[in-house]
């Protein structure tokens, strides 16, 4: 996976300290007296369509942090109508002049040189199509999804699976959900841990049958970091972990969902108490916080009662108490664990054909494995 994400912090940076070149006033008079009519006519459709190709054009040529929020802020403001009456005419000509206007303004931004001028051009227009949250400009998210950039990357995903977009795709969509989740399959390996938040997110709640494909493949990327020793950014096994106890109340097969999760919250057990001579106290903080989440939040809820024998254990550093809690969980050779009765799965075939009770054992960390 691509190390060194540079997140929306730096990309801040990046426009402040980039030199600012004249930015257009986008005159708002016209449209503002189109969005205050109850019938409009062919000449409202172009007001509309003019103003629509000025916001774009401005965030295709400013390099400007500010002039860039404004813009968006102006044409998100009135992206629909003061008059009920009006809504379908001004939202069908004003999403179509969106993606008409958005369009022509990836083309442009894609000759402009030197290479940082482009990356802030496409930013900037992916952050107005997550702003709109309008599936229809979707393909054009879709289409800056394997983007060699990261940032670019990180406001396509983002533009395709925030929140409001999922409710759409999952109450109108189906067909959209599926080529958006298919897409995104294809990019787990090759994408920042940033932007694998976001998918894990949106898989858990996309109710199309890739959403969970696409969840399994993530915690099965996770559960090889555990295996291989090299986890880095633990705050997404958080949102994996989450995402898959959320999946788990609402999927009709949750044999391999169960697995995943008990697989990859043993992992983070065994991590915190085979690591404990070699990980920093910061990363073994990190492994506290998140089993203690996990406890409060997803195993309270699938025992149906309130759990804190694992945050009471970190706590006093009882290295004891936690193994007995793990086996209680997960159960061990001898006996099935609680979460294997509740979820009614097993974690697969022991070599002499039996159902085996137990998760897999973390390997030993490498020898003289400093991190």
């Amino acid at each position: 996976m691509k190390k060194g994400f540079v997140c929306l912090a730096a990309l801040t940076v990046i426009l402040i300290l980039t030199v600012t070149t004249d930015v257009y006033a986008v005159d708002t008079w016209e449209i503002d007296k189109v969005r205050n009519k109850g019938v409009l006519d062919s000449d409202d459709f172009e007001i509309i369509d003019e103003y629509v190709s000025e916001c774009v054009r401005e965030l295709v040529e400013t390099h400007d942090l500010t002039s860039t929020a404004k813009t968006c802020t102006l044409i998100l403001s009135r992206s629909v109508t003061n008059e009920e009456s009006a809504g379908a005419q001004y939202n069908e000509q004003f999403i179509e002049s969106a993606h008409k206007h958005l369009a022509a303004g990836f083309e442009l931004a894609s000759q402009l040189k030197p290479q940082k001028r482009q990356l802030i051009a496409k930013v900037n227009l992916l952050i107005l199509i997550d702003g709109l949250k309008e599936p229809r400009l979707a393909d054009l998210a879709i289409a800056k999804l394997d983007d060699d950039s990261m940032v670019v990357r990180y406001w396509a995903v983002h533009a395709v699976t925030n929140p409001d977009i999922t409710a759409k795709l999952n109450s109108s969509d189906s067909r959209l959900a599926s080529k958006i989740t298919g897409k995104l399959l294809q990019l787990v390996d090759s994408s920042s841990n940033e932007i694998v938040s976001l998918m894990a997110k949106f898989a858990a709640g996309i109710n199309v049958r890739q959403g969970q494909e696409l969840l399994l493949k993530i915690a099965g990327m996770r559960i090889k970091k555990y295996e291989y020793w090299d986890v880095d950014y633990e705050h997404l096994d958080s949102i994996v972990l989450n995402a898959l106890c959320d999946k788990l109340a609402f999927s009709r097969s949750t044999s391999d969902l169960a697995k995943s999760f008990a697989q990859l919250y043993s992992y983070i057990i065994q991590r915190y108490i085979k690591g404990r001579n070699i990980l920093s106290n910061e990363q073994k903080q990190k492994l506290a916080s998140i089993l203690t989440e996990i406890e409060r939040i997803c195993i309270s809820k699938i025992l149906a009662r309130p759990q804190v024998t694992i945050k009471r254990a970190l706590e006093r550093k009882d290295i004891n108490t936690l193994l007995l809690e793990h086996s209680r969980l997960f159960g061990d050779t001898a006996k099935t664990g609680l979460l294997a009765e509740k979820l009614n799965f097993d974690y697969g075939i022991n070599p002499d054909g039996s159902r085996r009770t137990e998760p897999l054992e973390l390997p030993e960390p490498p020898i003289n494995e400093v991190e």
